[in-house]
């Protein structure tokens, strides 16, 4: 078989490896560790101990956020030669807030083979134990950690929110979040298919107040609801700001001010303005 580059079909392998309990490796990411020509892995410690555990005679070699860019070439060119080269993280999917994009990207755009495993990832998994709605959710990485941005993300997520934090900062985090929305559902997964894996459930405030007496240790990801439905009138709301822009105010500033009045979008109402303002 021959690659769309011309040369022996080798073929980059992403493999999913177990977020925490060993057990959950699936039978093909075994067989793909067993075969490989080569193992990247963003943190080669974790990987021995994963490739001891399975009686893997390989030893891993770095992939990781600083060097990724300079060791591609190395790797592209040994699928090229027909090599199989195996992507790991350190857990979980790799590329998913992990090392592995750039690689993925470059074996595309030269036209050699790259095959996804299905496996293990923190984000569905905090998702499905957090029992909140799950047929539309937005996962964005590791949180922000200024409070403007963070904000900001909190204001514009409409849907579940699934996201990675520090549990050096959780708690700042959940606080922030109970200043301006306290009855807004959380749940902080921790330690996920570890001895210790936890959910602490509840509303922003009572969350927040959870954390606050305890030294939170571990992996975190953090599932935030759906803001509630606003009750208040939006045709009212608009009228209000058509009223203020009528007096000479500016219309991103009216609806800005209204905004805070009444909990809608600013650029819901501003966007929902006359034309001829």
């Amino acid at each position: 078989m021959i690659s769309e580059a011309g040369s022996p079909a080798g073929c980059l392998v992403v493999c999913p490896t177990p977020i925490g309990n060993l057990g959950d490796i699936t039978q093909r990411s075994v067989e793909a560790l067993r075969s490989a020509d080569v193992v990247a892995s963003e943190d080669t410690r974790r990987t021995r101990i994963l490739l001891e555990h399975l009686g893997i005679d390989a030893r891993p070699i770095a992939l990781h956020d600083k060097n990724e860019r300079s060791s591609a070439a190395g790797l592209i060119r040994k699928v090229r030669d027909g090599g199989t080269v195996v992507l790991v993280s350190d857990a979980g999917t790799p590329v998913v807030s992990d090392p592995g994009f750039l690689l993925v990207r470059a074996c595309i755009e030269e036209g050699l083979r790259v095959e996804v495993l299905p496996g293990a990832t923190a984000v569905t998994t905090a998702l499905v134990l957090s029992g909140l709605p799950a047929d539309s959710f937005r996962f964005i990485g590791f949180l922000p950690r200024r409070p403007g941005d963070l904000k900001r993300v909190f204001d514009e997520s409409r849907e579940t929110l699934v996201a990675f934090d520090s549990p050096k900062r959780i708690t700042a985090t959940i606080t922030q979040l109970a200043e301006v929305e306290p009855e807004r559902q959380v749940v902080v997964c921790r330690e996920l298919t570890k001895i210790h894996e936890e959910a602490i459930r509840g509303t922003a405030a009572e969350v927040a107040t959870e954390l606050a007496g305890r030294d939170v240790k571990g992996e975190i990801t953090v599932v935030i609801g759906p803001p509630a439905e606003r009750e208040f009138d939006s045709e009212a709301a608009l009228k209000a700001v058509r009223e203020l822009v009528a007096e000479g105010a500016r219309p991103r500033t009216a609806a800005r001010v209204i905004a805070g009045l009444t909990g809608l979008r600013a650029n819901d109402l501003y966007s929902a303005r006359d034309d001829s303002d």
